[in-house]
């Protein structure tokens, strides 16, 4: 998969794919159907394993070649060994977790540098929801409150001050919306949070 094709499927991991070094060793967590560890293997020669917990997405990263591991993130990373890869991913997938200090304490163990990113809940847009009563739905939240999988809703500065209490350094942090930087009023104007990180 070359960067085109990725932009075209997911724009927001065409931007998130600069921050992972040429032949890094990638951690994965909530790689769906592999797309990311995909273009990381082919154009970036990094190497890796994904995390998927889906019985669907699991043939999806093995017809991509991605080396995937079904298992639960809920269940910790005690598999892996301290500082085992070079980068770890948790993209689009942490608001789905019950432990999620817990999870970025793993990261933290298991990786020398995070990318992690999360719709942002203090979108303008959600909270004009909110202010008429209602839950947001969105592009970056398509889910009624009935039926969402996303357990946990943050905003930029609800992350960056857990991040900080887990030992995580925010090394970068950019808002996103459809895929592109916003500069301008970041925590109203981006539906996606993107974090990179680093040990403390």
């Amino acid at each position: 998969m070359n960067f085109h094709e990725l932009s075209r499927l997911r724009a927001d991991l065409a931007f998130i794919a600069h921050w992972v070094r040429e032949r890094s060793h990638v951690l994965d967590l909530g790689c769906g159907d592999g797309v990311m560890l995909d273009y990381l293997q082919s154009d970036k020669q990094c190497i890796g394993y994904g995390v998927e917990i889906d019985d669907g997405m699991i043939p999806a990263c093995v017809e991509r070649g991605v080396s995937v591991i079904q298992q639960d993130m809920e269940a910790g990373l005690a598999i892996f060994a301290d500082n085992a890869f070079d980068t770890v991913l948790c993209l689009s997938a942490l608001q789905m977790m019950k432990n999620v200090e817990g999870i970025l304490r793993d990261i933290a163990r298991v990786g020398r540098e995070a990318i992690v990113s999360f719709p942002n809940f203090a979108y303008w847009p959600h909270r004009v929801a909110l202010l008429r009563g209602r839950m947001p739905v969105s592009k970056s939240l398509p889910y009624e409150w009935y039926d969402t999988p996303n357990l946990r809703c943050a905003t930029i500065g609800d992350f960056e001050a857990l991040a900080n209490q887990v030992g995580l350094d925010v090394l970068e942090c950019v808002a996103l919306q459809d895929g592109k930087p916003v500069t301008f009023l970041p925590n109203w104007r981006g539906s996606l949070a993107v974090f990179r990180l680093k040990k403390k």
